[in-house]
């Protein structure tokens, strides 16, 4: 049985990250968090009524078997304290809004997990906004486009998480796009084993994933990307601006793989981010790609006890759909 933070477990941070006389008054667990907890902490004798609290404790990460893979993967799950200050203080450093951070503690002397308690920015997230005020949406949807723009065309010779040394510029000495592949066929094989449909047509999709690397030309300079920068993972605080969250997996890379996840998340919308110069051959196969690992990893996901699961293998139905469509 999991046991989650509770309001106990938070008092003493909240002391330290606003003063003495602070005082949490209630604890709510947001939806949505699969690797660590996220918590909106509301208190009283604070500057500030409300505040963030993120928990990397064990029982947080709902994700089976993640304990095993290589950290230095760029596509290993990115989960931590070290990966989520690598982040902030690059993108602060870059002008990119991130939640500020009141209080991070790895040494575990406030809380018996590495914690971190920032800014409560707002509860409108991009996506709902989008809905219940198109107006603020569209112009935060700018501001976006701006720190994309940023983030992209800060280049380096290398590709790789920001927490991590990257001495010889390649992830066991292979190319973003032969990484790609290799993750999309260990995708497809395990999507194969979970669903009679990807079986069905596992032959013709890797040929297509090969068929796709192949036209693909060798690259050595790679901008800086979210990874999973959805409308659910941007705030807009109240002077307007996009505010980057789950921030982790942020790493040099392909620009190519952050646009087709944006052209995904965004729908309709995505012309507001999309750029010109961008490779259609490497857009083709991280597409694909893409589309595959959205199918395994939800389905992965599903084999632990996520409590959100109706949502969870709704994300695996609607890629696998959309995977298949991309053989025709």
């Amino acid at each position: 049985m999991r046991r989650l933070t509770e309001i106990e477990d938070l008092s003493g941070l909240v002391r330290e990250a606003l003063g003495p006389g602070s005082r949490a008054v209630s604890v709510e667990r947001l939806r949505g968090g699969s690797k660590k907890g996220v918590y909106r902490v509301r208190v009283d004798g604070a500057p500030v009524t409300r505040v963030i609290v993120y928990s990397w404790a064990e029982a947080e990460n709902f994700w089976p078997g993640q304990a095993r893979a290589d950290p230095g993967d760029p596509f290993a799950p990115a989960s931590g304290l070290v990966p989520f200050l690598a982040a902030r203080r690059a993108l602060d450093d870059l002008g990119v809004r991130v939640p500020r951070v009141l209080l991070a503690d790895g040494g575990r002397r406030l809380h018996p997990a590495d914690v971190a308690v920032v800014e409560d920015v707002s509860e409108d997230t991009l996506e709902r906004l989008f809905e219940a005020d198109p107006a603020r949406a569209a112009a935060a949807l700018d501001d976006l486009a701006a720190a994309t723009d940023t983030m992209h065309r800060h280049r380096a010779p290398r590709y790789g998480r920001l927490d991590l040394p990257r001495e010889d510029g390649t992830a066991s000495g292979v190319s973003c796009e032969r990484l790609v592949l290799d993750r999309a066929l260990a995708d497809l094989a395990e999507a194969s084993g979970r669903d009679r449909r990807i079986a069905a047509e596992a032959d013709r999709l890797r040929d297509r994933l090969h068929h796709l690397a192949a036209r693909v030309a060798p690259r050595a300079e790679y901008g800086l990307i979210h990874g999973e920068l959805g409308p659910d993972h941007v705030l807009v605080d109240a002077d307007g601006r996009a505010v980057l969250i789950d921030i982790e997996g942020v790493m040099h890379f392909d620009v190519e793989w952050e646009h087709v996840f944006l052209r995904l998340r965004f729908g309709d919308r995505y012309p507001v981010l999309s750029r010109p110069g961008l490779d259609p051959r490497r857009m083709d196969l991280y597409a694909l790609a893409m589309r595959l690992s959205l199918v395994a990893g939800p389905l992965r996901l599903l084999d632990g006890d996520f409590p959100d699961r109706a949502a969870m293998a709704g994300i695996a139905e609607h890629n696998l759909t959309a995977a298949l469509a991309l053989l025709h």
